[in-house]
């Protein structure tokens, strides 16, 4: 019979304060629950200069292939005006069937249903089951993702462990449990231009060059027309001005510099090395010096419709009665890193309270997640022995 309780196992995890970069026990948690079911455990900490410390954890279960891998994450974002919330954000607290705190739908529900999913096959299939289960638990998805995911698959390489296909629990239902599974996710580049210029009187400009002026036009030819007009599995890409900055308290001086930061979500018709390429000929036409950084946190991907998302839809299905859309809507997720190992797909919880006030799960929603998780278990080992 399954032992696990996967609301019980969610308020405990919940009531670990794990805001990245701490983990305040919430590993601890998941290693006994793993443990208890027979998992091999390994707690792994990653250092960088400069970065915070991080402790990982990877499980497995099994020691053939295929190895089908659950992945997510036991940190949490700050909680913001704890006065502001309804109840402890670290308490939780249920109250009339619905779980609040801080990681109830962002996702240490997920995790709890990883393993109470586990638990539930286990005890319909039993141990033979034709392969291995792994988790794949980071503590700063939230944050930089320095020290996390992707330093575990490093490390899962070098010890010559292969994945073979993966769940990321995020929460991917924008408002019912069942209507959506991601398939991919669009790229994020963002960008910081310094535009330099001569101070000068506003009255003299010959004797001036205003970087407000040129940064306007540059800016302006950033926004004029649509990026694309999306593709086959994404929508539109995106470019968003975040800030733009002068720093002039003076309406009659011309100032020295003008910057601004902007962020693009980009789609499979682009990468970060195209759109750098493409902003660099905008300001380069626009004349002047300037200065541009850019970093981006990945590149757009896709896991083409096959074998594991038509595994998730029918498990999906079988426990909700819910077709799920197919998407690659939303922000980035660890999911980015897993790509490069394994076919991986996203299904979680619902995202509509997630990093709020009073974030919040359904318990019975936790309870058909686990039962959504055995049932991929039993769709992904159906014809292994």
């Amino acid at each position: 019979m399954p032992t696990i309780d996967p609301v019980a196992l969610t308020q405990a995890l919940v009531r670990c304060p794990s805001v990245t970069p701490a983990d305040a026990g919430a590993l601890d948690e998941v290693r006994v629950a793993a443990e208890s079911l027979g998992f091999a455990c390994h707690r792994v900490t990653f250092r960088e200069p400069g970065h915070a410390d991080i402790d990982n954890l990877y499980a497995r279960l099994g020691d053939s292939g295929p190895n089908f891998c659950f992945a997510g994450h036991t940190d949490v974002v700050p909680v913001g005006d704890a006065g502001s919330w309804r109840h402890d954000p670290f308490g939780a607290t249920v109250e009339d069937g619905v779980l609040f705190g801080r990681g109830a739908a962002d996702m240490k529900s997920a995790i709890a249903a990883f393993l109470a999913g586990v638990d539930r096959f286990l005890a319909v299939r039993g141990r033979d089951f034709g392969g291995s289960i792994s988790l794949l638990i980071t503590g700063d998805e939230e944050a930089e993702s320095v020290n996390g995911t992707v330093k575990l698959l490093q490390w899962l390489a070098a010890r010559n462990e292969r994945l073979d296909a993966a769940i990321v629990g995020e929460p991917t239902n924008p408002l019912a449990l069942g209507d959506m599974i991601k398939i991919g996710r669009r790229g994020s580049l963002s960008g910081w231009l310094t535009v330099k210029g001569v101070q000068g009187h506003t009255a003299y400009p010959a004797q001036a060059d205003n970087p407000a002026n040129r940064l306007v036009r540059m800016l302006n030819g950033l926004v004029a027309e649509p990026l694309d007009r999306g593709t086959e599995h994404f929508g539109p890409s995106n470019l968003e001005i975040t800030t733009i900055d002068i720093g002039n308290p003076a309406t009659n001086v011309i100032p020295a510099t003008a910057s601004a930061a902007f962020n693009i979500r980009f789609n499979d018709r682009h990468s970060a090395a195209s759109l750098e390429a493409w902003l660099r000929g905008i300001f380069d036409a626009a004349g002047g010096a300037y200065e541009l950084a850019v970093r981006s946190s990945g590149e757009s991907f896709i896991t083409q419709a096959g074998a594991l998302s038509d595994a998730v839809s029918r498990a999906v299905e079988t426990v909700t009665g819910r077709r799920p859309e197919l998407s690659t809507s939303g922000g980035t997720s660890d999911a980015r890193f897993v790509k490069d190992h394994c076919p991986v797909v996203e299904f979680g919880l619902i995202s509509k309270t997630i990093h709020q006030v009073d974030e919040h799960a359904a318990t019975a929603d936790i309870e058909a997640l686990a039962d959504i998780y055995a049932a991929v278990l039993a769709e992904y080992f159906a014809g292994a022995r």
